[in-house]
């Protein structure tokens, strides 16, 4: 497609991920490929969250049973879920979406890990809440043998293909939960399919999926999976028009050129590309 695309000049992608432009062809042929960094985290994150408690609460669940009009009564333990306060959520990939994440558990009372290919600022999740544990990074391994709920909020890359296959989720709790917001093939469906089966896990909450729009069978029938059709980040702008808090990122003004590098990942283009 971009070999036939002589005048193109600029590729914006309206996500923040990018693994459905072939980068290298882009970058060969002038073009500069951005994405939209800043607009679309807080919207994903309360996505996420809200699959998280979809997952841990039964709420699906739940609510089919009551439009199906099975007779039900009040017990202490009649729907019995999973709480949050003092679990430890463990978020793959601290970027903007994955971040906002673990600010929301903290609010909840939840512990907080994540994996990343480095250090970051955990600043603003440690100050959500003085009363839970100091944010950590730990390695891959560690996070999934002491999380409660593990998101996903990492890229789609060759080295996060199949990230949670049957390995990583034998080493799951099997009271843990599994929630992806971020790019379906991240997690090996089938192998999902097989953990839930067998109990390896408690349950899961996907927005994406391995072979979207179409849907591995087996998630379908199961009732401790949550399923939504990526809306992520379907959500009305905020009216302050700002999404991070406390104003942080603010909305171009008009008439204002936008930073060359601003979502830019191709910078190496040559200025002329950049008109």
């Amino acid at each position: 497609m971009l070999a036939t695309a002589s005048q193109l000049k600029v590729i914006g992608q309206c996500a923040a991920g990018f693994n459905n432009i072939d980068l290298d062809a882009a970058t060969a042929r002038g073009i500069v490929v951005t994405t939209t960094p800043g607009v679309l985290h807080e919207a994903t994150a309360d996505l996420a969250f809200g699959l998280m408690l979809m997952a841990t609460r039964r709420l699906g669940e739940a609510e089919r049973l009551v439009r199906a009009g099975t007779p039900w009564r009040y017990d202490h333990t009649f729907m019995l879920g999973a709480g949050l306060q003092g679990a430890t959520l463990g978020v793959v990939g601290l970027g903007q979406i994955g971040e906002a994440m673990a600010r929301r558990a903290a609010a909840f009372g939840m512990d907080v890990v994540y994996t990343a290919r480095h250090d970051h600022d955990v600043s603003a999740i440690d100050a959500t809440n003085p009363h839970t544990a100091p944010t950590r990074r730990v390695d891959l391994d560690e996070l999934l043998a002491t999380s409660d709920v593990v998101s996903l909020h990492c890229p789609l890359t060759p080295e996060t293909t199949h990230l949670i296959d049957a390995a990583a989720l034998k080493a799951m709790k099997s009271t843990a939960f599994l929630i992806n917001t971020a790019r379906g093939a991240c997690i090996d469906e089938d192998a999902l399919v097989d953990a839930l089966r067998a109990g390896e896990i408690a349950g899961a909450g996907l927005d994406v999926y391995e072979h979207e729009p179409a849907i591995t069978p087996g998630l379908l029938e199961m009732e401790n999976v949550v399923l939504l059709p990526h809306i992520g980040s379907a959500a009305r702008p905020d009216p302050r028009g700002d999404e991070r808090p406390g104003g942080a990122e603010h909305p171009r003004r008009p008439g204002r050129p936008a930073r060359r590098d601003a979502g830019e990942l191709n910078p190496s283009t040559p200025p002329s590309a950049h008109m």
